[in-house]
């Protein structure tokens, strides 16, 4: 599936000004947007290539769960499972709606370390972000959560 182009002119790219520090530059927020949107729109088109360029190999994305007993764990996934995520999770084109909504909200910028909250129609990822030495802007942590919080479960 292909982002309409109407779609990309709505993602919503919000950041308090005094909260990115003195060293963030324009092309530091447009790359941190891009990595942002590499994450997010490699699972809608279902491009796993996408996925690998925004990631650090030493990803963690958390978030907590409940097994079929009703008891609390962490469940993790890694760079691996991401990439394999991108290529198969929207397949059938049916996970994402036509429009969906994504919303980007650059917390803060220090450096080479930033944080991101993305919003999406159905989970919130908050993102840590660093740059690395080629001067990219990778994905290290992400902690999200479903937004019906029900759904956090086997």
């Amino acid at each position: 599936m292909k982002f309409p182009i109407a779609l990309i002119a709505l993602i919503a790219v919000t950041h308090n000004a005094s909260a990115l520090g003195p060293n963030a530059t324009a092309t530091d927020k447009q790359a941190i947007q891009r990595t942002v949107l590499d994450y997010i729109e490699s699972q809608h088109q279902v491009q796993p290539e996408m996925m690998a360029r925004g990631l650090d190999p030493d990803l963690v994305k958390r978030t907590y769960w409940l097994n079929e007993q009703g008891r609390e764990f962490i469940l993790e996934t890694n760079y691996a499972d991401m990439i394999h995520l991108a290529g198969t999770y929207n397949q059938n084109g049916d996970r994402f709606p036509a429009n969906p909504k994504v919303d980007i909200n650059i917390l803060d910028i220090d450096q080479r370390v930033a944080s991101v909250k993305l919003t999406v129609n159905d989970w919130i990822d908050y993102m840590h972000l660093y740059k690395n030495q080629d001067q990219q802007w990778k994905i290290i942590n992400v902690l999200w959560q479903f937004h019906e919080n029900e759904r956090q479960r086997n």
